[in-house]
């Protein structure tokens, strides 16, 4: 899961996870893959740091600033993940197998009325707060792995 051979093949990525005070995990539905669930991630731009990249896609996802959250910590390493065969050539036109994500925990601390999945770009449909069980149970099989090693690096701030 970490330390790929050939890092060139997977996109860097940050990823999320973002937890209200009842310690629930912000979780949204994408559009394209229906049923499936995920907590917010992206690519980082280049020149760009993972930090900065985590703000910029919480805003692009979500609608909220970096205001909204308190960082809590990050995983030291990078989590890999391959992407199914046939999704491949649809996602970056077959240039990556996977991707390497950077993580972070971030406590949220601004007005949950004011989130909005449904921005510019938008990839999701709807936001709820989920519980790490029942995010497992939504989360696409070929991120199953990481989002266990997600949890599982920031269990000290779920239970």
């Amino acid at each position: 899961m970490n330390n790929k051979e050939n890092d060139k093949f997977y996109r860097n990525c940050v990823g999320m996870m973002i937890i209200n005070h009842e310690k629930k995990i912000f979780s949204a539905e994408r559009h394209d893959f229906l049923g499936a669930w995920q907590m917010p991630q992206g690519g980082i731009e280049k020149n760009e740091k993972p930090l900065f990249a985590a703000f910029r896609e919480l805003k692009e996802e979500t609608s909220k600033k970096k205001k909204d959250v308190k960082l809590l910590d990050e995983l030291p390493i990078w989590l890999y993940y391959d992407i199914p065969d046939d999704l491949r050539n649809i996602l970056w036109k077959g240039k990556y197998k996977g991707q390497k994500q950077k993580w972070f925990i971030f406590q949220f601390v601004g007005e949950e009325k004011s989130i909005n999945v449904k921005t510019n770009n938008s990839e999701f449909l709807r936001w709820k707060w989920i519980s790490k069980e029942g995010l497992l149970l939504k989360i696409v099989d070929f991120k199953k792995q990481v989002y266990e090693e997600v949890i599982k690096n920031f269990s000290v701030y779920l239970n």
